[in-house]
């Protein structure tokens, strides 16, 4: 009966887990494909404003 008990328990916890941690991974993937894209975006920008001559601060 305890043994039962245990392997429904862990039966039950595991998948659970399981979608977390993949939930987790693709969050974090996608997270850090962004925070890339835009500093590659800003170091292009910056590039293209420099060699256009428009270093100039917005204010």
């Amino acid at each position: 009966m305890i043994e039962d008990f245990w392997g429904n328990a862990i039966f039950s916890v595991v998948p659970t887990i399981a979608l977390g941690l993949m939930f987790w991974l693709m969050l974090r993937s996608i997270l850090r494909a962004d925070r890339t894209e835009r500093k590659v975006y800003a170091q292009i920008e910056a590039e293209e404003r420099a060699r256009l001559g428009l270093d100039k601060p917005v204010t």
